[in-house]
């Protein structure tokens, strides 16, 4: 299995019309503030299926997760990289032995499952993300 991430920016521009486009460029630079998007892209390079394939992919600090991509399934999420569901089901740890439930903020870790990829056979998986 060969797996490769790429980020990018979203990048907004108005057309003649008024009306605002969104496109996607190569994040060489981004600024606190600015939209992006992760990137996996994966390819069985084998001769025989895969299966029961699962994709982490951190969150660095300085990123808030805003949603899955374009195209791409929900991503299961964790804020400890031990336990993943949906944000909705987290929960992060307060002083006093408390908890509190789970922002976007929170989310360290992103996971896909993939039940089989085909010889050959290859996707890409993206989630959106924000930069503090």
């Amino acid at each position: 299995m060969q797996v490769a991430s790429k980020i990018f920016v979203e990048q907004r521009a108005l057309d003649k019309a008024g009306a605002v486009s969104t496109s996607l460029a190569p994040a060489t630079r981004a600024v606190p503030g600015d939209h992006v998007v992760f990137v996996l892209a994966y390819r069985n390079t084998g001769a025989q299926p895969l299966s029961d394939i699962v994709l982490d992919n951190p969150v660095p600090g300085a990123i808030t997760y805003r949603a899955p991509g374009a195209g791409s399934a929900a991503p299961l999420l964790s804020v400890d990289g031990k336990t993943y569901g949906p944000l909705a089901q987290l929960r992060v740890p307060t002083a006093g032995g408390n908890s509190r439930a789970a922002t976007s903020n929170d989310v360290r870790h992103i996971r896909w499952r993939i039940a089989t990829v085909p010889a050959g056979g290859q996707g890409q998986l993206a989630f959106k993300a924000v930069l503090k």
